[in-house]
Order: C-alpha cells, then sequence, then structure tokens
C-alpha cells in the first residue's frame, strides 16, 4: 500500500469535519475523493500532504508513520484549488520549481516542462507571469507542476474545475494515461461524478463527516449505498418514489400509478415497510397499452439532450417519473403513456434512514428465521 489512513479525525474549533476516516490506497492506483462541497475532501488532501495535522488517527505513507513528517519530506506533488502559483515567476518556472529544488539539469527540465506544458496545451503561455494567465490557464499550470515532479503520491484538489467545457471534456480521456504513464498514487477530488467515473479506479464517496461507500465507478453506480449516493450518480437523477412493498401470490410488489410492479422475492422482509423506491431513467422505457406490467403515465415535457431524450411524466397520483431513451428512438410526446421498468435495476431504500435494502441479506434473513 503506498497511502494509508487509520482513524482519523479533524476538528476546526467546535465543528467536526473529519470522523474516524479510514481508507487505503495500492501503489499505482487512482482513488477519487467524490462529494458535495463540505464534505472534507480538500481538508483529506491537506492533511496527507501534512500541511495541517489530524486530531487524531494515523497516516502512513509507504509503511512509514507520518506523524512529525514535514511536508516536503513526504514525497507528494501537489496541485490546489486556488492555483498557489509564485506570482514572480513565469509558468514555466512554475512548473520548473519541483525539478529545480532537486537540482536536476537544465536541458531535462525543459524537456519536462515543454512534455507537460504540451499534453495541458499551455505550451503558448509559459513565459506568461500568473497574472498574466485566465484561470484555467493558472489551474493548468498548478497541475502541470505537480505532474513535472513525477511524485510517488500526487494529490489532485479538483485540477479541472476552471477548465472551459471542451478542454475539460479532453482531458478527461488523456489524464488517466498520463497518470498510468507515471505510475503515481493518485488521489483526486472532484464535484463531478463523471470526472469521477472516468479517471478513478475506485471512488471513494464523501458526506457527512467521513466516507459513506468505496468501490469501482461501476459498483458505486449499479450498487449505491444509500439515497444520497443514488442521487449522486446520474444524469438525469434517478426517480424516487415513496412505496409500501405488499405479498401477493407471485412474491412482492409495489404500486405505482395503480398499477402492480413486482420485485424480487428477495425483499420478502420490507412488505409493509415505509421505503423508497429508485428506478433510474434509463431503466424505464415506452411499451403499448395491455403490455404485461404496462404502468400509465401522462407526458409533462420531453427535453433532447443530444445522445438522448428525457421524459418527464406523472403518475396517475401525480407523482413526477422521468424516463429516458437514446435520440431519435420513436416515442410519446404527449398526452397518455405506458411505460414498464426493467425490474433488475430497480433499488429499495429504507425511507427513514436512506438505507439501501439489498436483496441478498434479505434473501438471508429470511433463511436464517425458517
Amino acid at each position: 500500500m503506498s497511502l494509508v489512513l487509520n482513524n482519523i479525525v479533524k476538528r476546526f474549533k467546535t465543528e467536526t469535519v473529519l470522523d474516524d476516516v479510514s481508507l487505503s490506497v495500492d501503489t499505482g492506483e487512482t482513488l477519487v475523493l467524490f462529494g458535495p462541497s463540505g464534505a472534507g475532501k480538500t481538508v483529506l488532501l491537506r492533511l496527507i500532504a501534512g500541511v495541517i495535522e489530524p486530531d487524531a488517527g494515523q497516516i502512513s505513507i509507504h509503511g512509514q508513520d507520518m506523524d512529525g513528517v514535514e511536508p516536503e519530506d513526504r514525497g507528494i506533488g501537489m496541485a490546489f484549488q486556488n492555483f498557489a502559483l509564485f506570482p514572480h515567476m513565469d509558468a514555466s518556472a512554475n512548473i520548473a520549481a519541483p525539478l529545480t529544488a532537486r537540482r536536476m539539469g537544465q536541458g531535462a527540465i525543459s524537456d519536462t516542462v515543454g512534455k507537460v506544458a504540451k499534453m495541458l496545451k499551455i505550451d503558448h503561455v509559459l513565459h506568461h507571469k500568473p497574472k498574466e494567465l485566465s484561470n484555467g490557464q493558472k489551474q493548468r499550470t498548478a497541475l502541470a507542476r505537480a505532474l513535472a515532479g513525477a511524485p510517488s503520491i500526487l494529490l489532485l484538489d479538483d485540477p479541472l474545475r476552471n477548465v472551459d467545457a471542451k478542454l475539460r471534456f479532453e482531458m478527461r480521456l488523456e489524464l488517466p494515461r498520463l497518470l498510468k504513464d507515471q505510475q503515481a498514487t493518485v488521489i483526486y477530488v472532484t464535484q463531478d461524478y463523471k470526472e469521477a467515473m472516468a479517471l478513478g479506479d475506485r471512488i471513494a464517496v464523501m458526506s457527512g463527516r467521513g466516507i459513506q461507500q468505496i468501490g469501482t465507478p461501476q459498483d458505486i453506480y449499479l450498487n449505491p449505498a444509500n439515497i444520497d449516493i443514488a442521487r449522486l450518480f446520474g444524469d438525469p437523477v434517478i426517480n424516487l418514489l415513496d412505496v409500501t412493498p405488499e405479498a401477493d401470490g407471485a412474491g412482492v410488489v409495489v404500486s405505482l400509478s395503480g398499477q402492480p410492479l413486482s420485485l424480487d422475492a428477495g425483499y420478502a422482509d420490507a412488505v409493509g415497510q415505509d421505503c423508497v423506491i429508485g428506478i433510474r431513467p434509463e431503466s424505464l422505457r415506452f411499451v403499448s397499452k395491455g403490455t404485461k406490467g404496462a404502468i400509465p403515465v401522462t407526458i409533462e415535457t420531453e427535453a433532447p439532450l443530444n445522445e438522448k431524450t428525457v421524459t418527464l411524466a406523472l403518475t396517475k397520483n401525480g407523482r413526477e417519473i422521468m424516463i429516458s431513451r437514446p435520440a431519435g428512438q420513436i416515442a410519446p410526446s404527449s398526452g397518455e403513456a405506458y411505460i414498464a421498468a426493467d425490474t433488475s435495476q430497480i433499488y429499495l431504500f429504507d425511507r427513514k434512514s436512506g438505507t439501501r435494502i439489498a436483496q441478498s441479506s434479505a434473501q438471508n434473513k429470511k433463511k436464517g428465521a425458517a
């Protein structure tokens, strides 16, 4: 393991920002810290870098306890949200700073700076001072400086936040390759779920003073631990509707728009409980009247979004539900319509706690009670 955090606690005056946070990151892995503003992502980066100290817990890098180890002795590179560029140096000198500190030869410095600057598309502003750079150029200069030093651990604090949409998309494609080439262990902070899924080998979802779930991008998307995480991943956002599962002769059902929707038998223990059903818009499709499992809805509006079209509809009880389909696929655009759900992609959450009810857990409980 390159990095191990055990039971980290950080307080600022009376406010606890991080409470009992533990995680480990493999050598060469890119771990994305994802979550809303104020979740403690940047604080966690600063603790790893040694800029601030934890109130409790242990941070180990390459097996060495970092207690008392100064930031410059940790072998870490970091690109801050606020750029932290040297105002008296041009972009080239800023990028070269970690290489100059190592007394690297001028030829090697120039080659490294040129290569990284070209990749980040700032090679045309290398002789500009920070005050002459746009925010996007400043951000890329800070990122280039962190990359140029080729540290064993790289901390990136939302480095694409101020980059324009086109370059941001390109960087999502290029950064993973660059990071893999450098063989660095990367901790990457972002509030953009698409960026998290594109860049992370694993994602740690942060909220409420700690880490809510850690997993691969696919696991986080397909198996969200709670309602909050389900909401954070997906565009359009997941449909969430209050339901109370009931038992029938075939198993477990919930009512949507006055029609029964069958659930997996593993949800038997949820019968009679106050729940929330989660159905992603892409798991719904339009069907003809009379189709088995068809749910009646009234279409309110639809919006074409490049590669897909999203329809907003109402159930018979007036609850909003969104349906997503590939662009160009024919479907009703107004009035009464019918939809069906892919029941293998349905989630059930406890309404009070927000925790996802796992089918396997329900089945195991049922077996244990037998």
